[in-house]
């Protein structure tokens, strides 16, 4: 396997801690995002979209950090990371959907605005950023995991990252106790690998 890859994107880390998680490896391609290398012609013959993470597989090519947790899951890793229950699945794609949505527009584009400089409304995004962990910390004061199932799944992986990093961005965890206590079963799970900020 290949890994279009940037060290500091929480969404190509997510990739890198889920193949840690279930003991496969692939090879790192670094795509410097911060000086353009995904808007180039180069990259863009990979994914026209300009983002990464990309994963190729052989033959396969898959886009999108959550589409990559699914393929990964379905064809590498025990299926309790994506059961086959529908109601289990239909939960784990709502959190898929919340990664790429309210963590996205939250933490994460707070965290890409204080890390990267990148021009934001930094009052608008860091309101997001409370909502988001906020509902996190809702959801993670009952369940254990988010899917609401025996032990983690892709959701919990989609969503670590951006909520794990949410100080980068200005947010103090201290007050999100089950967040932070999700956070830390997380980081004890077999295969954990870390990334700067989340060691």
């Amino acid at each position: 396997m290949k890994l279009y890859d940037m060290t500091l994107s929480g969404n190509c880390y997510k990739v890198r801690l889920f193949l840690g998680l279930i003991g496969q490896t692939a090879e790192r391609v670094p795509v410097d995002v911060l000086k353009g290398e995904h808007r180039q012609s180069a990259f863009l013959a990979t994914n026209p979209r300009g983002q990464v993470p990309v994963l190729e597989d052989g033959e396969f090519r898959v886009i999108d950090s959550q589409a990559i947790l699914v393929y990964l899951a379905r064809r590498y890793a025990d299926e309790a990371w994506f059961p086959q229950d529908a109601l289990a699945q239909a939960r784990i794609v709502g959190w898929l959907s919340f990664a790429a949505n309210e963590m996205h527009h939250g933490p994460a584009t707070a965290r890409a605005g204080r890390l990267f400089g990148r021009p934001i409304d930094e009052a608008l995004a860091a309101n997001r950023a409370v909502a988001a962990i906020n509902m996190l910390e809702q959801q993670l004061a009952q369940h254990a995991w988010l899917a609401e199932t025996a032990g983690p799944s892709i959701a919990d992986i989609a969503i670590y990252p951006y909520a794990a990093l949410a100080g980068e961005g200005g947010l103090d965890l201290a007050p999100f106790a089950a967040v932070r206590a999700w956070c830390s079963r997380i980081r004890q799970l077999p295969g954990y690998v870390g990334m700067p900020g989340l060691e």
